[in-house]
């Protein structure tokens, strides 16, 4: 009996050394969550923000890591599907104990990690611009709010300079950000004067290629005499079948311009942009962009890519601002503990690749500047306007009566949270 309990004491304690040794090795890495789609419909987009977060940790590593340690990448593939990115999420955080997630696209796909991250306290860096309405204590939100994207560039079209638009087609993929943000654009045009008359709103599903009948139909609304836009939140692949449909039925910019919010560089890089050139993109970045730290991403981005034709776009530059404000705030809060690093970020200020500042603000979103890019024939975008400097990013839009009256602040002790009613003075739960 003495025997048996000394050999299954030595086995245990070499199963702990074994443990331990392992608990060692996990330790002397960083571990940063890359939840990006590689395949299905949002591949075409969210392939290069992968790409993206693994040369930012390269270059990271090669400064030395993060505190005395590498940064160590975990990729998912979550396939475009929704359901999906919560089950990759609960992964890389249960399984994997990664310190940070960097990824998502769609609204819809962050809507579905939401819970897991908030349950599981992980941190998520969400680089894409999105509807707003929105402010998690466990999500930085380093793309445009609507503020900084979607009413300014209406406000562009509606000046002389934009061709004084009175008539509008918002067309988007049927899913929250479009609807959301073509809700506050539908009350911002009724606001502005604008007849219901002269707003057009529809939706088609993602992937959706058959835009024949569509584009007829914006043809025809276009054709009463007043000058009419298309304001563009369709989203991934579906969008090379929608402009070629546009060229096919002769829809010049000059007739009817479109601006989009989900079309830069990359997507333009998979088709001929010819017919396209006068057409817009309103976002914070532009590749065309002249910069110090513009040409020195871009060049970093062709070496790591082994590419030079390879593009970058404003959600690369979302992903860049992101990961360097994370980095100093764990440098600033000496570990990767969510909650220390969270209270790290709110006034971290990064520089962001058009030659400005981008600043974490206590509503986890950050400061931004405003570029509308007009397509050119090379499918670059020469920018053709622009904010004065950085704008800050508003969680809750003033143009809907229920958001008007609600702020985010979670550095301020006596809010603390994301959806504080001005009028009650209470918080409605994390979000609203």
């Amino acid at each position: 009996m003495k025997k048996f309990i000394k050999k299954s004491g030595m086995a245990l304690g070499a199963t702990v050394l074994a443990f331990s040794a392992y608990a060692t090795q996990a330790a002397e890495t960083i571990k940063v969550g890359v939840l990006h789609s590689l395949t299905g419909t949002m591949a075409i987009s969210e392939t290069t923000l992968k790409d993206t977060v693994l040369m930012m940790i390269e270059e990271q590593n090669k400064k030395g890591g993060l505190l005395g340690k590498k940064l160590e990448a975990v990729v998912v593939d979550p396939a475009s599907n929704w359901p999906l990115f919560a089950e990759k999420t609960r992964e890389l955080l249960a399984k994997e104990k990664v310190d940070v997630i960097f990824g998502c696209w769609t609204s819809v796909s962050r809507k579905s990690v939401l819970p897991v991250v908030e349950e599981l306290n992980g941190l998520l860096f969400y680089p894409v611009q999105y509807e707003g309405e929105e402010s998690s204590k466990n999500v930085f939100y380093t793309g445009a709010a609507p503020n900084q994207q979607a009413i300014p560039a209406v406000d562009y079209l509606m000046s002389e300079d934009g061709g004084s638009v009175k008539r509008w087609v918002l067309e988007g993929t049927d899913y929250v950000y479009p609807r959301t943000t073509n809700k506050i654009l539908e009350q911002y045009l009724l606001s502005k004067g604008v007849a219901k008359a002269d707003i057009s709103i529809n939706y088609t599903p993602f992937g959706h290629s058959d835009w024949q009948t569509r584009v007829a139909e914006i043809k025809k609304f276009g054709s009463a005499g007043k000058k009419t836009a298309v304001v563009s939140t369709v989203n991934g692949d579906a969008n090379v079948p929608f402009y070629k449909e546009l060229a096919n039925a002769g829809v010049s910019a000059q007739d009817i311009p479109v601006v989009a919010f989900s079309v830069g560089e990359e997507e333009l890089s998979g088709f001929d942009t010819k017919p396209l050139v006068g057409h817009l993109a309103a976002w914070n970045y532009f590749m065309s962009v002249e910069s110090d730290a513009n040409a020195e991403f871009i060049k970093g981005w062709h070496t790591f890519i082994g590419d030079k034709k390879r593009v970058t776009n404003d959600p690369m530059e979302a992903t860049y601002i992101g990961f360097n404000a994370w980095v100093k705030a764990v440098e600033k809060a000496k570990t990767t503990d969510v909650d220390t690093v969270r209270e790290a970020m709110y006034g971290i200020k990064v520089p962001n690749l058009t030659g400005g500042i981008a600043e974490v603000l206590p509503n986890h979103h950050f400061t931004k500047p405003v570029l509308i890019g007009e397509i050119q024939a090379d499918g670059q975008l020469e920018v053709v306007w622009e904010t004065d400097g950085e704008v800050p990013g508003d969680a809750w839009t003033d143009f809907l009566p229920e958001s008007a009256k609600i702020i985010s602040n979670w550095q301020d002790k006596k809010i603390n949270c994301g959806n504080y009613n001005t009028e009650t003075k209470k918080c409605s739960g994390q979000n609203l």
